[in-house]
């Protein structure tokens, strides 16, 4: 019988601390009402990575860990609600789109954990997604996300799904990129690349990373901001027990 999986407060505050601190990152809050806590994504590296870990216990000890932050920093009781609700979101949108990069039966197991922990007040009851949009709307939310996430590779990238197999070039620019990864409203497209980053590290899948490595960058990134997605991305995949068969691709320095 295995060990209990334990993560604790020590160890979640080594992974939000590798995070540099970015005063100008917004978190989807009004500037009046935010709080500096959860401008530092770290908890979403660190929730997708234990869900994609196959470790879905992890998943709540970030989200309380967070919780708890921000209870402690005391803000005004109406801005404290909407932290908590975007908490909430966040950590759910990001879990759902990493399905497509780790699998639905991981996800689904990560998003029971949270509900599990999750207080009635901040549970969803809504689709966030726009079900009146068509396919073809869809597609091209999708193109055009696939274009700022890939940039000059994008034809090449297209073309290879379209080649391998035409409905993955179909299911990748309108389910993946207009579906799911398009909806921006609650992770935004940065935040959406950190995720992508997080569960293909605990995935061994060094094509993709390197793709999305890239497009951290492309969607705003700093380079010191991407070291920390990967550095922290591995920790968090490194004590749940992975262990790579590919070396991690690095970062490619932009040129002069």
């Amino acid at each position: 019988m295995s060990a209990p999986f334990r993560v604790s407060s020590s160890f979640l505050n080594t992974l939000k601390a590798l995070f540099p601190e970015n005063a100008s990152r917004t978190t989807g809050l009004s500037a009046s009402t935010e709080s500096s806590i959860l401008r530092n994504p770290w908890y979403i590296v660190a929730a997708v990575t234990f869900s994609a870990s196959n470790r879905p216990e992890g998943v709540p000890r970030v989200f309380e860990h967070v919780l708890e932050d921000l209870r402690r920093n005391g803000s005004n009781h109406g801005a404290a609600v909407a932290e908590e609700k975007l908490l909430a979101q966040k950590l759910r949108e990001a879990l759902f789109k990493s399905g497509l990069i780790s699998g639905y039966p991981k996800a689904i197991n990560a998003l029971k954990a949270l509900h599990d922990v999750m207080p009635e007040e901040l549970k969803e009851t809504n689709i966030q997604r726009d079900t009146h949009i068509s396919l073809a709307e869809y597609s091209n939310i999708g193109n055009n996300l696939f274009q700022s996430v890939y940039g000059e590779k994008a034809g090449s990238v297209q073309g290879l799904l379209n080649s391998i197999y035409p409905d993955m070039g179909w299911f990748s620019k309108t389910i993946g990129y207009g579906v799911v990864y398009g909806h921006v409203e609650t992770l935004s497209a940065l935040e959406t690349s950190y995720m992508l980053v997080a569960a293909l590290i605990a995935g061994d899948t060094p094509q993709q990373i390197a793709w999305h490595l890239d497009g951290a960058r492309r969607s705003g990134a700093s380079l010191e901001e991407i070291q920390a997605v990967r550095q922290l991305s591995m920790e968090a995949a490194k004590f749940s027990g992975v262990q790579w068969q590919h070396s991690v691709p690095e970062i490619d320095l932009p040129q002069n």
